[in-house]
């Protein structure tokens, strides 16, 4: 699947967003023990949410104050309804009422030294319509493809966290192979040891 690195920068920074969630926060019908088990929230305050766009070079955020926080958690809770919607059906119509909502307006644009690339978000836009058009305009990408099935949740007993599944074979079943992955291939091996010891 050819991804453009806008779109991949985008669909980075909603997983990262959605996975800012505690864990009262997680799908009802995910788990909630293990390596979630007391996650607090990413976002918990001004100074989080200017760490967050920092952390994703997301330009012109300005001045940002509790409005802006409450904005941006509530976006993030509608992307973590499109990581969990049952069809793509659903996840289309979550996607379209957060980029409607954002009052997107795309441009090309070359700043800071980036290539020509789209941004879906009005000049002067606050940053949780920031969010919900460029990251609502990559998950759109991602189900226009086909391929709303790539937005999952992390299989490993209590984790849950979202990601984007983006191998050849939409095979991958856990947040991170070194930490998630890992630990559960272990855990298997241990307990085929012990079977074969007993």
């Amino acid at each position: 699947m050819l991804i453009p690195h806008d779109t991949r920068i985008a669909l980075d920074t909603v997983v990262d967003l959605v996975n800012t969630a505690p864990e009262d926060e997680l799908p009802p019908d995910g788990p909630t023990d293990g390596l979630v088990d007391g996650l607090e929230d990413g976002l918990a305050d001004i100074a989080a949410l200017y760490d967050f766009a920092e952390r994703h070079l997301i330009s012109g955020v300005g001045t940002l104050g509790e409005k802006d926080l409450g904005a941006v958690r509530d976006v993030r809770s509608r992307f973590a309804e499109v990581f969990a919607a049952p069809d793509a059906r659903t996840a289309v119509d979550l996607v379209n009422r957060l980029v409607a909502a954002a009052g997107t307006t795309p441009q090309l644009t070359d700043h800071d030294g980036y290539d020509w690339h789209v941004h879906y978000f009005a000049p002067d836009a606050s940053l949780a319509d920031h969010l919900a058009a460029d990251c609502g305009m990559a998950l759109a990408f991602i189900i226009v493809a086909g391929e709303q099935e790539r937005l999952r949740r992390c299989e490993a007993p209590g984790c849950g966290r979202a990601f984007v599944d983006l191998s050849r074979n939409r095979s991958r079943r856990y947040c991170s192979s070194r930490t998630c992955g890992n630990r559960l291939h272990v855990a298997a091996y241990r307990a085929r040891r012990r079977e074969a010891g007993a």
